[in-house]
């Protein structure tokens, strides 16, 4: 389902690069549209979903039925009613949010007017999401992985109805996209609601802050808010310095970016999602070994499908992006640019999966605070780095820093679950990082080989292009498993029976 919706992200990003390119009108939407997109993924899918899910699967483990209907009621009226709030903030503080987000705007009249007029549109947007979070991780909770997984499709569908249909009947066409954002929080929420039902568990909206489990909620969330989301963090960062390079930079970085969560989301997300209701549930147990294991499983996982990955990316950003890309409003120069960031996004592609995974083993432990502190360490590093980084590398040095960063907090992370012997490796460890060594390599010479020039990728017609990517891609990806094969590397070295 996340692999669906991925799809459909990489379809919308295509109408609005044709339809808009790396523009004044884009750069404005984009920072409009990442504003409340930050602050989701700040409170719901990050520090919300972290601190609820152990909580839930703790009552759903240990209480009756009826005490966890009590704490859905009591944290959606809770949790609503703090939305509500800050959503009403939002709305009447947008030129400020815009200053703070993006101050390089501040000089440039129009594209400043323009995205606040936007982000008063979108930021509803973070309610809606918040809630259809907080449905989701109930979903999770009970095993239920599918319904919430496809609930971004709707996003896409949304956006890319309105950039089609909808931009002919505004003044300023990109207004269409801030309004699409708008309806598809609605249908996102709304969406979700009936499978709630099917379980029993509907909430009922009751605010009750001195709730014994919306304290302890409360009490995870706010170191939570900066752990989990760091890498958030960092890109915000990323934007509010794009903000004063040139015209387009944060357009750059916004479809470099795109591109890595494409394996973030079908393959991190999906694993963090799966691991940490079914790591609450061992902590709750009290099955320490269980617990182990299946941490022990994702990282092998991690490593065997990300490591290709990552490399694959860094080698073919450039056909990559013209492919998907290039095309009306988005020149040549376009692709170049993106390619940097991308290729320097690349780097931190395996640190930022890792923090999903190694992170869930803290917060299924209901641990908060260790991860924040690495989250500070990590993000000063991205601060300094970019301030290094920006005179000569511009918006790629950006990316690079926030790569870099990435790795300082996944190293961090696992350095803390070793030194408590929380987790300890299962044996098998130093041959499959050798085997996975060996067929990298050999999948990356065969890449450069045929990554070509950039004026070959251009002057190729659009089916020429996907259809020699295409060759490329599955031609690397058999060269990479062959070679594990070749190597010894089976299936049951990574399985959760035999982790």
């Amino acid at each position: 389902m996340t692999f669906l919706s991925r799809i459909l992200g990489f379809i919308r990003d295509v109408v609005i690069a044709h339809a808009f390119g790396a523009s004044i009108s884009s750069d404005a939407f984009l920072i409009a549209f990442k504003i409340p997109n930050f602050m989701r993924r700040l409170f719901a899918e990050g520090a919300f979903s972290q601190a609820f899910i152990p909580v839930l699967s703790e009552y759903k483990t240990q209480r009756e039925k009826f005490e966890v209907q009590r704490l859905v009621n009591h944290v959606t009226g809770s949790l609503g009613g703090i939305l509500v709030l800050i959503t009403v903030l939002g709305i009447i503080l947008a030129p400020l949010l815009v200053m703070i987000f993006a101050p390089g705007f501040i000089q440039q009249t129009a594209k400043f007017a323009l995205t606040v007029e936007m982000l008063k549109i979108t930021f509803p947007y973070l309610l809606f999401i918040a809630l259809t979070a907080l449905a989701g991780s109930v979903l999770n909770t009970y095993g239920q992985f599918a319904i919430p997984a496809f609930t971004p499709v709707l996003l896409n569908i949304t956006m890319i109805s309105c950039s089609l249909w909808l931009t002919p009947y505004f003044d300023e066409p990109i207004m269409a996209l801030a309004w699409g954002v708008f309806f598809a929080g609605i249908a996102q929420l709304l969406f979700q609601l009936p499978f709630l039902a099917k379980l029993d568990l509907l909430p009922k909206p009751k605010l009750a802050f001195q709730d014994e489990g919306v304290k302890r909620i409360h009490k995870l969330m706010i170191p939570a808010l900066f752990g989990v989301s760091v890498s958030q963090v960092n890109l915000l960062i990323d934007t509010l310095m794009a903000s004063f390079l040139v015209t387009g930079s944060v357009s750059w970085l916004y479809y470099a970016d795109r591109l890595m969560e494409f394996p973030i989301g079908i393959f991190g997300v999906a694993l963090s999602t799966v691991i940490l209701p079914n790591l609450s549930k061992t902590v709750a147990l009290g099955d320490t070994e269980k617990y182990g294991q299946m941490l022990d499983w994702a990282l092998r996982w991690t490593f065997v499908v990300v490591t290709p990955a990552m490399l694959g990316l860094m080698i073919l950003a450039m056909p990559i992006l013209s492919t998907l890309f290039q095309n009306g409003a988005f020149a040549g120069n376009d692709v170049m640019q993106t390619t940097y960031a991308l290729q320097a996004f690349s780097v931190g592609l395996l640190g930022f999966v890792l923090v999903k995974v190694l992170a869930s083993g803290f917060y299924a432990r209901q641990d908060t605070r260790t991860p924040v502190k690495i989250a500070v360490i990590a993000m000063l590093t991205n601060i300094a780095l970019n301030l290094m980084l920006i005179l000569p590398f511009k918006h790629a040095g950006l990316a690079l820093s926030t790569a870099l960063a990435a790795i300082v907090n996944a190293v961090l992370l696992y350095q803390g679950l070793r030194r408590t012997n929380v987790y300890i490796p299962q044996t098998g460890w130093r041959k499959l990082l050798l085997r996975i060594t060996l067929a990298s390599l050999l999948m990356s010479v065969f890449l450069f080989w045929q990554q070509g020039e950039l004026n070959t990728w251009l002057n190729m017609g659009t089916l020429h292009r996907a259809l020699q990517l295409l060759m490329i891609i599955s031609t690397g990806m058999g060269i990479y498993f062959v070679s594990l094969w070749a190597s010894g590397f089976r299936l049951h070295h990574i399985r959760f029976s035999d982790a």
